[in-house]
This record gives C-alpha cells, structure tokens and sequence, in this order.
C-alpha cells in the first residue's frame, strides 16, 4: 500500500476530523468526551495550517493518518518547545503510517528551529510509546490518575525528544 505523507491542505478536514473524532469517541488517545463539529476542526486545522505543523497520510486520495504539532503551553517561557499527535485510521494500523508522520512532524520541528517536542501518551498505548522510542523520545516520567475516560483513570506517559542545540532567543 503505497502512502504519500505531506503537508496537510484545509481539502483534507474531512478525512481528519473522521479519525480524530473515532479517536475521540472510541479511544483514550484523546482525552476529552466532545468530537469537534466541522466548524470547530475547521479552526483547530486552520490554526495548524498557519504554522505549517499539520501532515497527512494520503493513500490515493483518502486520508489513512493525520500528525500535528502545536505550542505545549501557551506561557512564553515555552515558546521553543511543541507537543506531537499522530493518529491513524482504524484498520491501517502497523504500516509504517504512524512513523512516517512522527518522522515528518520531527523533521518539520527542527527545520522550524525549535528545541523540544513533547508527546504526551495513555501509558497503556504502548504501540505510540515504542514508536516513539524509536524516533528517539525518551520517557520523561509517569504523571498517574491525571484524566479520566470511559469510567476510570488515566495516567500519562511523557517523552521528550531534543531537537536541537540553539540558545533561547
């Protein structure tokens, strides 16, 4: 299966919003209970766009996986530092797809000149932690019982991944 990723285009809302919102309805990837409505991931993509941090996989035209990047806090002490997500459609798990996302959104970070990326993972999605590992993250910590979804607690796992060496400006 032949997957192209590139740089997300605001025609790609459909294919994102669907495996962000399953995600959201179906999983603890996400934690929160709200699937966005088309105005809402309109914006959410659109603030993406502006800053050239949203990647999809496009397998002949359908979008099989999404990756973004965004500011990890909003406090200017954190300005150089992103947080990743990478989603991928249900049944097109174990491709490559995920990697190749992480790959680029790791790539574009850096061409961006910013210092740290972030995931923050469910510590039961060992498949996103070792995917992680292998784009080089290390673990940071456990922080435990900080969500809650489906009726029990959650406990995130955070990993971090030097981007590169340039004094804060």
């Amino acid at each position: 299966m032949a997957v192209a990723v590139r740089p997300a285009l605001s025609d790609d809302l459909g294919g994102v919003l669907a495996i962000r919102n399953h995600a959201v309805e179906h999983g603890t990837a996400l934690w929160t209970d709200t699937p966005h409505s088309p105005a809402e991931g309109a914006a959410w993509l659109a603030g993406h766009l502006a800053r050239g941090s949203a990647y999809v996989a496009d397998h002949d035209g359908e979008i099989v996986g999404f990756g973004v990047y965004g500011p990890w806090k909003s406090y200017s002490g954190f300005r150089h530092t992103v947080e990743n997500s990478v989603y991928v459609a249900d049944g097109h798990h174990g491709r490559g797809i995920g990697s190749a996302l992480l790959g680029a959104l790791v790539a574009s970070a850096r061409e961006a000149g910013l210092h740290v990326m972030v995931a923050g993972i469910e510590s039961g999605n060992t498949a996103s932690v070792r995917l992680h590992e292998r784009h080089g993250f290390e673990v940071a910590g456990t922080v435990r019982e900080v969500g809650t979804k489906f009726g029990r607690w959650l406990d995130l796992t955070l990993m971090r991944l030097p981007l590169g060496d340039g004094l804060p400006g």
